[in-house]
């Protein structure tokens, strides 16, 4: 993890700690002589205001996730040997589409637990024109009955709004998500509308300088949303194979996380996008067949709002390039860690690819 200010002052404190269990009328001159010892007497600047990273890798991933342009959140977690690296990692962000996995595994839960079945058919829940902020909750109107196992396939791999709505309808409104996700143990996670309301008022506040609480998480609980689903915590074999080969289906984001890994990573994931924000969350393979969890979340890269809207396709691709990018050293990262990289000049995520 990153660490920033290192300084004696805790060798003064451990100091401190000793003489306390001194008698009482000896304290006060002991202390001063340990502190005088730790610290000095003389007055001086500080040794360093830079950061300092554990590692070159720490230190790579910091670099790409700064902040200048807009805030950036990254968790990714090595699910064999359990190391971690994060970058605001517990900062809320706006989760926008990545939030429908766990819509689907609120679901699917409830077809282990034989409430629900893959086979029932629900309606689309078509969204009805509406002026923003119109109505607490955006107007809607049904569509055709799909299967559920059908509805989970869309909403994932196509981001398919109508589908994900039928399903959160279906479990009983996004209470029942967040009380999902908090049994499993996650709560730095809050779904607060559905998914019609969250895009037809989307753009109210700028994620870059404001952290909306409402429909947001943190890079770390969505990866370990993740990581437990790949591991078989929550959902039986069935329902996990089908939630991850949804997300190894999905054709959205194709110049995020997809762009900057090889075909052999075997990327499972899911994208999310509203204004100023674009997220990718996925489970990808390392050379040696081990499992990368990754939640990256980048808001801003353009100047302001009124710049946005002036250049919506280049900011977008600068959002998109930065998750590449982070992406790829996360894989670089983890697999020079495992000692996958012999040469430190090869770049692994340079080999034939198709799509993207």
């Amino acid at each position: 993890m990153i660490s920033i200010f290192r300084t004696p002052i805790a060798a003064a404190l451990a100091f401190g700690a000793a003489v306390f269990s001194a008698p009482i009328a000896a304290q006060t001159a002991d202390f001063e002589a340990s502190f005088d010892r730790a610290l000095g007497t003389d007055m001086r600047e500080p040794q360093s205001f830079e950061a300092i990273y554990e590692s070159s890798f720490e230190q790579r991933i910091a670099e790409l996730a700064d902040g200048n342009l807009g805030r950036i959140g990254v968790y990714a977690v090595d699910l064999a040997t359990g190391e971690e690296i994060s970058v605001l990692g517990d900062q809320r962000f706006p989760m926008a589409s990545t939030s429908k996995v766990a819509v689907a595994a609120t679901f699917l839960a409830g077809v282990d637990e034989g409430r629900y079945s893959l086979t029932s058919e629900y309606p689309l829940l078509i969204p009805v024109r509406s002026k923003k902020f119109s109505s607490e909750k955006a107007p809607v109107r049904t569509g055709n009955y799909v299967p559920a196992y059908e509805l989970i396939s869309l909403m994932i791999s196509k981001s398919c709004n109508s589908c994900t709505d039928a399903l959160l309808k279906a479990v009983g409104g996004t209470e029942e998500v967040n009380k999902w996700m908090r049994q499993a143990g996650l709560s730095d996670f809050e779904l607060s509308r559905d998914i019609a309301t969250l895009v037809r008022d989307d753009g109210e506040f700028d994620p870059v300088e404001w952290i909306d609480p409402r429909d947001s998480a943190t890079p770390r609980v969505m990866g370990q949303l993740l990581a437990g689903i790949y591991q078989g915590r929550w959902l039986s074999a069935n329902s996990r194979n089908l939630l991850i080969g949804a997300m190894e289906e999905t054709t959205t984001g194709r110049r995020r996380m997809n762009a900057a890994l090889p075909d052999a990573a075997a990327l499972a994931h899911k994208t999310g996008t509203l204004t100023r924000t674009a997220s990718d969350i996925g489970i990808f393979r390392l050379a040696d067949g081990r499992a990368v969890v990754a939640a990256i979340y980048v808001t801003g890269q353009s100047s302001s709002l009124a710049d946005e809207a002036r250049n919506k396709r280049a900011s977008r691709a600068k959002r998109d390039a930065r998750i590449a990018d982070i992406t790829r050293a996360l894989y670089n990262g983890f697999s020079a860690k495992a000692g996958l990289r012999q040469d430190p000049t090869r770049n692994w995520t340079a080999e034939p690819r198709t799509g993207g």
